[in-house]
């Protein structure tokens, strides 16, 4: 009976010992790449703590005054908006290239009902929330219901919001004097905040409030955990009884409201409405989902990790230009760490949760 105990009792320990023998084996690498692994917007954090030490030996006080390290948030306030968008859809391993043009064209909705209709301009603004939220919700439910892939139905919607864009508000610029004077509404994004040296805008306080309500909503809501789900693997989210179709329809719609309130902040801080701003969008917010962490493969990343990616690129544009280098060299440097952020993506996917 004792010699059953005992074995009894060795059969129960043997896994914790297994357990144990195997961490205590783990070289520092593979412990990092787990870390990695658990904590995807550590990689960003670290890229942008070291690329802020490196400008701020290079270049001292001039980089680190309080102008300056604001001027960086004010310069991403747009990309950091549409990232987070952009985000939300690569999350679900889709991508969508039309949120540059659903950004302007919501814009363009904003100043042409303002003053072409003459609508209150708080009409307007909800007319161009409802805009961008309605081309999100196109492009939903093509990709679920449909099921087209995100990149041609968003490529395709990128040429046809683009070109209705063109079309609708015949080209026309609404000067930032014009807006002032009778709509300023439209400009409030725009207007400043000054504590110290710092200089903060509306817009930046709205993309860091954003970024902190879509981190809770990811990472504490069962609708985050669905977004993940899809993601990862969308035939077993719906086997355990993910409304699949639906979670991608919502994702899609909630990145064109993100959209045309980048299109609302953008009236702020270029001051006009203009239909060939803000072309380059799309490709600048897919750059920063990318630095950030957030996996093209979807199912792993943070909206925390796309925020310091666009922190990244702002603060290799900025300290740049104040080094006087060529414009090239910050091109240069960021396509350097796009590709080195999917190779470091790859190695760590290769971490089982």
């Amino acid at each position: 009976m004792s010699t059953q105990q005992s074995y009894e009792a060795a059969a129960a320990g043997s896994p914790q010992e297994t357990a144990e023998f195997d961490q205590g084996h783990q070289s520092f690498i593979q412990k990092f790449q787990h870390l990695l692994h658990v904590t995807p917007s550590l990689v960003p954090l670290i890229v942008l703590v070291l690329s802020v030490i490196v400008f701020g030996l290079l270049l001292g006080s001039k980089f680190f005054s309080p102008f300056a390290l604001t001027l960086i948030l004010q310069q991403v306030g747009i990309v950091g908006i549409v990232a987070c968008a952009q985000s939300l859809v690569i999350l679900t391993a889709g991508i969508d290239l039309s949120v540059g043009a659903i950004m302007v064209l919501s814009s363009v909705v904003m100043g042409q009902f303002t003053f072409r209709y003459g609508l209150p301009p708080e009409i307007a603004v909800v007319c161009g929330l409802i805009c961008g939220t309605f081309c999100g919700f196109i492009n939903g439910w093509l990709v679920a219901r449909m099921k087209l892939p995100p990149f041609i139905v968003t490529l395709g919607m990128w040429q046809i919001v683009l070109a209705t864009n063109f079309l609708y508000s015949a080209n026309e610029t609404i000067r930032s004097q014009t807006i002032a004077a009778e709509a300023p509404l439209l400009q409030l994004f725009g207007e400043k905040i000054k504590l110290g040296g710092a200089v903060f805008t509306y817009g930046v306080i709205f993309m860091v409030l954003l970024v902190i309500l879509l981190a809770y909503v990811l990472r504490h809501t069962a609708w985050g955990r669905h977004v993940y789900a899809v993601g990862d693997d969308p035939d077993a989210a719906e086997l355990s009884g993910v409304k699949v179709n639906r979670v991608l329809i919502s994702v899609y719609m909630l990145s064109g409201l993100i959209c045309a309130f980048a299109g609302w902040a953008m009236i702020g801080r270029i001051g006009s409405v203009s239909p060939t701003s803000g072309q380059l969008a799309n490709i600048e917010s897919i750059t920063a989902v990318v630095i950030g962490g957030i996996s093209l493969f979807g199912g792993r990343g943070s909206i925390l990790g796309t925020f310091f990616g666009a922190l990244i690129v702002g603060v290799f544009t900025l300290g740049l230009r104040l080094l006087g280098a060529d414009a090239q060299w910050t091109y240069l440097l960021i396509g350097l760490l796009i590709i080195a952020a999917v190779a470091v993506d790859q190695w760590i996917r290769k971490v089982s949760v």
